[in-house]
């Protein structure tokens, strides 16, 4: 199991043992025991809001967390200030349904997912005999009430694993804690694609809900995956906010682990970052008027991969942007003009999976 740190205490009672440190079994732990970014929902680089939502594999307002729509309903996304009282929190994430499907078609689905990458999972040791158990945790309000279902999906293997949680109450903030049996079957990837989904499901067709809710790790069946799951989308009164989103090691839930805000904004700026080149004043360059210019910039961090870059001028001109050099750098090509050429541009970096 994870061991949070080393302490006395611990040392005292048993909780680390000499076979803990001859093994590496402390060394191998993560450096945060939440697997989540951004969790808390703090962090909103693409902006607070995005409305009219009907397409599939969009990043809506807060990072990491992509919006997968089929078809069933129109949406808003929002970084919301309504939160659980006293528990820390200042944002959320919200869901709204803006058009209605009451009836939805077979093949229509829409959930909430945050996309991890192996190499962050390799501790959990998956697809051995000691592949760990795993607890979710986290709040979540709707004012439709009924049973939800919270997903792992093995990107890698295929292989997924459901649990059904209820919101009782209307519109009242409720804790969740669903915890997950680790899986021998099926290694994940020791790379930085995406391995595993955790998927909050809002609504779903027959395809996704026919058939009995997959509890227990397997091999992937569509029909398995969402049953029970009622549909959000089945009025525009409809809403459903989360916050305190938290994915560990260990059969029962521990606080929520908050971050200093500098961590979790560097650590969202690994997938994602708009970069203001010249936002105080003016990048210049001065040329001779028979090669082209190129100035170049670093990320500041380094990116998951090497991303996709846009680019919109403000002032002077930005000819051609290249990112092919590796994660951490590009150039930017202003020209060949002759004389002196002040650059002002936002760059939106996207390494997201």
């Amino acid at each position: 199991m994870a061991i949070d740190k080393v302490t006395s205490a611990a040392i005292t009672d048993g909780t680390i043992t000499s076979s803990d440190l001859a093994s590496g079994t402390i060394e191998n732990q993560s450096a945060f025991k939440n697997i989540i970014i951004n969790g808390d929902m703090s962090q909103a680089q693409r902006g607070t809001s995005t409305s009219s939502i009907t397409s599939d594999n969009t990043y809506p307002s807060c990072d990491r967390w992509k919006l997968r729509l089929t078809t069933l309903g129109t949406w808003t996304q929002s970084q919301s200030t309504t939160v659980p009282t006293g528990q820390g929190f200042s944002t959320s994430l919200k869901m709204d349904c803006t058009t209605a499907d009451a009836s939805p078609a077979a093949g229509d689905r829409v959930f909430v997912k945050q996309a991890i990458e192996g190499q962050n999972l390799q501790y959990l040791k998956k697809g051995t005999s000691s592949a760990e158990s795993t607890t979710v945790s986290f709040w979540v309000r709707s004012n439709k009430t009924g049973t939800y279902i919270c997903e792992l999906y093995d990107e890698d293997n295929s292989r997924s694993i459901s649990k059904s949680y209820t919101i009782s109450s209307a519109d009242t903030w409720e804790k969740k804690e669903l915890t997950f049996a680790g899986d021998t079957t099926g290694a994940f990837g020791n790379d930085n694609g995406d391995s595993l989904g955790l998927h909050f499901w809002l609504g779903t067709g027959s395809n996704y809900s026919s058939g009995t809710l997959a509890t227990s790790w397997v091999a992937s069946t569509n029909a398995n995956r969402a049953v029970g799951q009622v549909n959000l989308a089945d009025s525009t009164s409809n809403e459903w906010y989360i916050t305190g989103v938290q994915f560990e090691v260990g059969t029962s839930a521990t606080d929520f682990e908050f971050l200093p805000v500098d961590v979790n904004l560097n650590r969202c700026l690994r997938y994602y970052q708009v970069l203001n080149i010249g936002a105080n004043a003016p990048l210049y360059t001065t040329g001779d008027g028979n090669h082209n210019r190129h100035i170049r910039l670093t990320w500041g961090i380094r990116k998951r991969a090497e991303p996709t870059a846009t680019s919109s001028a403000s002032s002077g001109s930005l000819n051609s942007l290249n990112t092919t050099v590796d994660s951490k750098s590009f150039y930017v090509n202003v020209g060949s003009g002759s004389g002196t050429t002040g650059l002002n541009s936002n760059v939106t970096i996207d390494a997201e999976l």
